[in-house]
């Protein structure tokens, strides 16, 4: 069974009058459990793509079903949902708020689940000894490497429990060493807890943690 189902899709942002294409015609399949590694030049549209998937931004022509859900229908309320139970991002820049502690911001995206406290704070814990952060439950961002925020991020991602995992450069701001244990950690949740993951990275080594690399260049697909 395919997890992401991207048919003939195409997104064109308009300024003033001009039409700029980023996607053109795409069509692919990501079957349940696979790691994918998507690469390409500056400009290419693989976060554009990442988004689309994502449902926090829209085609202009095409469908896209995520874990049997044709997302392109679904507005509001209805969306949001969805992402919050299907969908993990991880990004470069982490993007943890800075006043609240790992924990709490591990706990955000369960706000928008009807979940207790005490529900929600176990999931957020299960999340961080996952990623080997059960001892920094109560630091601030600031109080933490740069390795150890994108692992605050990561189970934040996971919390939720989400079938399929968007990676946007993971690794992009961290040293070597750090990088390496962020991808371990990403092998691992698509292994032991069958995650689909759709990596984008600029980064040959990292794309070698993926079962498949897939190319987009002028915002067109090459396997």
């Amino acid at each position: 069974m395919a997890s992401v189902e991207v048919q003939n899709v195409r997104k064109v942002y308009r300024r003033d009058t001009q039409e700029i294409p980023v996607l053109d015609g795409l069509s692919f399949s990501i079957p349940e459990g696979e790691f994918v590694a998507l690469m390409g030049p500056s400009g290419s549209g693989k976060t554009t793509l990442l988004n689309l998937i994502g449902g926090i931004d829209q085609p202009t022509s095409g469908d896209i079903t995520v874990a049997g859900t044709a997302i392109s229908r679904l507005r509001g309320a209805a969306l949001a949902k969805w992402r919050a139970t299907t969908i993990g991002f991880i990004f470069q820049l982490y993007n943890l708020m800075p006043v609240l502690t790992a924990i709490q911001n591990v706990e955000l995206p369960l706000l928008l689940l009807r979940m207790s406290g005490a529900e929600r704070k176990k999931r957020a814990k299960f999340a961080l000894d996952l990623v080997g952060l059960g001892d920094r439950l109560d630091h601030y961002p600031r109080q933490l490497s740069g390795g150890q925020e994108q692992r605050v991020a990561i189970a934040r991602a996971v919390v939720s429990d989400p079938k399929v995992l968007l990676a946007d450069e993971p690794t992009g701001d961290l040293d070597r060493r750090s990088g390496e244990e962020i991808l371990q950690l990403l092998e691992r949740l698509n292994t032991e807890f069958k995650k689909t993951i759709v990596m984008v990275t600029h980064d040959p080594h990292a794309a070698e943690r993926a079962h498949r690399m897939v190319h987009l260049d002028k915002g067109v697909l090459s396997a």
